[in-house]
């Protein structure tokens, strides 16, 4: 390459370049400035005009400029790789859908940077949870030295040139309208899952928003059936997997052959990438996971099959009707969690019920409720916490079990602080920081554990399960995660003979979710057996089984299913 020079200002010597050495020339040139002479003002006009020559040198994606602007950090190969693909094979528009825990914010600031070095983004938009905003605003400043900003007003949206916001507001009028008059070069979306529905306005709104460049970040790019991953890239890429109607026929079968999820796999591969904790170099600590065996209480055993007595009589009647199952679907879930959180329901369902029989036997659960002297499984955690003699995180489904869990920590004497969907942005990392400095519980709930970091804590006790394994592993992945550097204990509660029981064989045993490869790419565009809502399925299999064991086999062949199927893909990969 011929020598280039900068062009001097009146102070300032020119410098020749040669190649892309100019940070060497840069350094030697503040080295050498007389302290007499030197001037901020001079200084940031040379430093300016290193970043232009450098931008002009690189004439394509292969180097990257931003790696020699991280600030504090060393991306990890991984990323780097990441960042490289979505710049050269991509052209900035793709779904990053890495495991839980490895830097999807990291690669998508990598991505951000390079094109602001490039002058190609100069607007950027950054839709994230609430609780995340203040998170993304200081990780992009000082990881990247992107002047970023959180929004905070109306005006915020055009006063800055890169801003972070949640999508709860960027929806909300007049937020919109003044989102949808602005030209975005760049557009990111954290926790895209939440736009997994086309019918929703989270969803309408990303794709209303004008943009030349679009970041998805999701975990868990389908949880039910391959719709969702469909809804997701007709973000990125409309009509690139067809129409949805079509595609549902055609892919989202268990009977559809290996050849064609093949072909489906590399289409999908092209928009998206996923790294798993087995392929990079992540060096995360292990581990371990254990089931808790739990034996109800007689009062709580006495209550928990009469519960389940009154769903199978209301799920009969519900079918007749073609009414809603979600009511039935929440107490089964709720019983499993605890008899103060299932009495809400029952107290919901008890002023809605129009039949006098019905209510009757509201009642008497009422009452039998009421009646329970101890909760085995918070008398467990009460135990536990103790013993454990450290920080640890207690996942609960719903806010009641939260608030009778925090209640019976503090009369223990033992300190805890809550963390709910419902706080604010400022409360939320107010809890978070007393629960880092000075508080030795922090008692979660599902939509307030998303996206919250903890790599300093290294217990996680999970006082009720989601049945849905993606949730389970977006929950342990808020401590095993990148910056772990302690072993990693998960405790699952199972309460003997219950629903809970068998789900937890299903994930932990029979699947063996922690050993096995959580969502690579064949799972997640592979055939989804038993496709649907994997709650309602469950829902209907307990309350139509006769007998404990009758549904503890549906659900194991189910898993056997799964097994099979997983097997299945990777045969037929190996031979591709």
């Amino acid at each position: 390459m011929e020598p280039q020079a900068i062009q001097s200002t009146s102070k300032t010597p020119a410098i020749q370049w040669h190649g892309l050495d100019f940070l060497s020339a840069l350094s030697a040139y503040k080295e050498n400035l007389h302290f007499g002479n030197y001037r901020s003002q001079e200084w940031t006009l040379f430093r300016l005009a290193c970043l232009a020559r450098q931008a002009k040198l690189a004439n394509n994606f292969h180097e990257l400029l931003v790696l020699h602007h991280v600030q504090g950090f060393q991306p990890l190969p991984h990323q780097v790789e990441t960042a490289r693909q979505v710049l050269q094979r991509m052209r900035g528009r793709a779904i990053l859908a890495d495991e839980v825990g490895l830097g999807k914010t990291i690669e998508a600031g990598l991505i951000l940077k390079e094109y602001m070095l490039r002058q190609m983004v100069r607007k950027a938009l950054i839709l994230v949870p609430a609780s995340l905003v203040l998170q993304w605003t200081r990780e992009l400043n000082q990881k990247f030295n992107i002047s970023c900003f959180a929004q905070r007003n109306h005006w915020s949206w055009s006063e800055y040139d890169i801003v972070v916001a949640s999508l709860d507001t960027a929806k909300r009028l007049p937020h919109k309208d003044i989102i949808m008059a602005q030209p975005w070069d760049m557009l990111i979306v954290d926790e895209a899952h939440k736009l997994k529905n086309p019918k929703t306005k989270n969803w309408q709104t990303v794709n209303q928003i004008p943009n030349k460049f679009m970041i998805l970040l999701t975990a868990t790019p389908l949880q039910n059936s391959l719709k969702e991953l469909h809804t997701l890239v007709t973000l990125l890429k409309p009509g690139y997997l067809g129409d949805p109607t079509v595609f549902a026929k055609e892919h989202a079968r268990p009977e559809k052959n290996t050849s064609d999820m093949a072909q489906l796999r590399e289409q999908v591969s092209r928009v998206m990438i996923r790294n798993r904790r087995i392929d990079g170099e992540t060096n995360l600590p292990p581990r371990k996971v254990r089931s808790v065996s739990l034996t109800l209480g007689a009062k709580e055993r006495e209550l928990y099959d009469a519960v389940h007595r009154f769903l199978k009589d209301q799920y009969r009647e519900r079918k007749s009707q073609r009414a809603s199952l979600l009511p039935l679907i929440t107490l089964q879930r709720e019983i499993c969690s605890s008899p103060y959180a299932a009495m809400m329901t029952l107290e919901k369902m008890l002023k809605r019920s129009r039949s006098g029989r019905t209510q009757a036997t509201i009642r008497d659960l009422l009452a039998l409720a009421e009646s329970i002297p101890t909760y085995t499984k918070v008398e467990r955690v009460l135990k536990l916490i103790p013993e454990i003699g450290d920080k640890c995180v207690v996942f609960t489904e719903y806010r009641a079990t939260q608030d009778f869990l925090l209640f019976m920590l503090r009369r223990q004497g033992i300190s805890a602080v809550p963390f709910r969907g419902g706080f604010g942005r400022g409360k939320k990392d107010w809890m978070k920081d007393l629960f880092s400095r000075k508080v030795q519980v922090l008692v979660a709930t599902e939509s307030g554990g998303e996206g919250i970091n903890l790599q300093f804590c290294h217990h996680m006790i999970n006082f009720d399960l989601p049945w849905n394994p993606m949730r389970l592993e977006q929950r342990i992945g808020r401590i095993h995660r990148l910056g772990q550097n302690h072993e990693v204990h998960i405790l699952n509660f199972a309460t003997e003979d219950t629903i809970e029981a068998h789900i937890v064989h299903l994930l932990q045993e029979k699947i063996r979710l922690f050993e096995m490869v959580i969502g690579n790419l064949d799972s997640i565009v592979g055939e989804s057996v038993g496709n649907g809502d994997f709650e309602k399925q469950i829902l209907e299999w307990s309350l139509t089984s006769e007998t404990p064991e009758e549904f503890g086999e549906k659900l194991s062949t189910y898993g056997d299913q799964v097994l099979c199927a997983v097997q299945s893909r990777t045969e037929s990969e190996s031979l591709e």
